[in-house]
């Protein structure tokens, strides 16, 4: 099995992003393949303490009693756009993108292995099939999913040099103050909270565009684009300026009393060459029904106010 890591994996221990990747495998485990010289970064053979670069290379082979398959699910897949290489699904709130050690049912790639089988990229691991790059559990819209390996390797080099274009919009509390802003906070782990990432000195530069669509009384509606791809890159800085994303109770936010419990916010603008092409795809989708319903929330309250 081949694995490239990307900007979400450099800076960490080659054990540690091997444990997120393989979920079936435990750290002690994975220590144990790579004192066996059973995993080799870049041909060659390193230490568990090695700490991942952008770009690396992870080839290693399990033993066939060790490799876990993920069982393919019948689950209606909201499919926008998709050609022989590749497909762009509009993944709904609430739902994983990957299986994990404790949820290994229900996720997008259970849906798209029912729907593709094999005819999907295993760059990130057979936990990872097709998938390119991750919405979060509570975020919905657009994530592009590469059908074979040459198509992933585009699409991630795409990705790398900020050539795709990614908007999103939320709704935070306050009042935004700037009608358009850049928001430019290095983002690292968070050294007390490792579950969560955080605004610090060493951090990874993070560039997040914000522009105000609406102002409420006691929220704003905003539209984000991303320069860089951080791990929770929106709701940490968002967070950091104190207007945490509506409902995001990881991040500081107030569990608001409405039809959702989830962070509200959407990718719903995605720009991208289509692979081995000039041609541009631009794709647009309109709120979801959660994304809606809070809006009429927060519209009714601010009337009442």
């Amino acid at each position: 099995m081949i694995i490239f890591t990307d900007e979400n994996g450099e800076d960490i221990r080659l054990d540690t992003y091997l444990t997120q990747v393989l979920n079936n495998f435990s750290r002690s485990k994975i220590q144990s393949l790579i004192k066996n010289k059973l995993v080799k970064i870049n041909g060659q053979d390193k230490k568990s303490s090695y700490i991942l670069r952008d770009g690396d290379k992870i080839e290693f082979e399990l033993p066939p009693d060790d490799i876990v398959k993920i069982q393919p699910q019948n689950i209606p897949l909201n499919i926008v756009w998709e050609d022989e290489n590749m497909l762009v699904v509009n993944k709904p709130a609430g739902m994983l993108t990957h299986p994990t050690p404790l949820e290994k049912e229900n996720t997008l790639v259970n849906a798209l292995l029912f729907k593709y089988g094999e005819n999907l990229s295993d760059l990130n691991g057979e936990f990872r099939r097709g998938i390119v790059h991750r919405l979060d559990r509570n975020t919905s819209g657009l994530l592009m999913v590469a059908k074979n390996n040459k198509t992933h390797e585009y699409l991630a080099a795409q990705i790398k040099a900020r050539n795709i274009t990614k908007k999103y919009r939320t709704i935070v509390n306050g009042n935004y103050e700037k009608d358009e802003d850049t928001i430019n906070l290095p983002i690292g782990r968070n050294p007390k909270q490792p579950h969560k990432m955080a605004v610090i000195e060493g951090g990874k530069d993070s560039v997040t565009l914000v522009k105000v669509i609406e102002r409420f009384k006691d929220y704003t509606y905003l539209e984000l684009t991303l320069v860089t791809g951080r791990t929770h890159q929106i709701r940490v800085h968002l967070s950091h300026l104190h207007h945490p994303v509506f409902n995001d109770t990881l991040y500081g936010a107030k569990q608001e009393k409405t039809t959702t419990s989830e962070q509200v916010l959407q990718s719903y603008f995605l720009r991208f060459t289509k692979p081995f092409s000039d041609e541009i795809i631009e794709l647009e989708i309109e709120p979801d029904e959660e994304f809606k319903k809070v809006l009429r929330y927060i519209k009714d309250r601010s009337l009442k106010l």
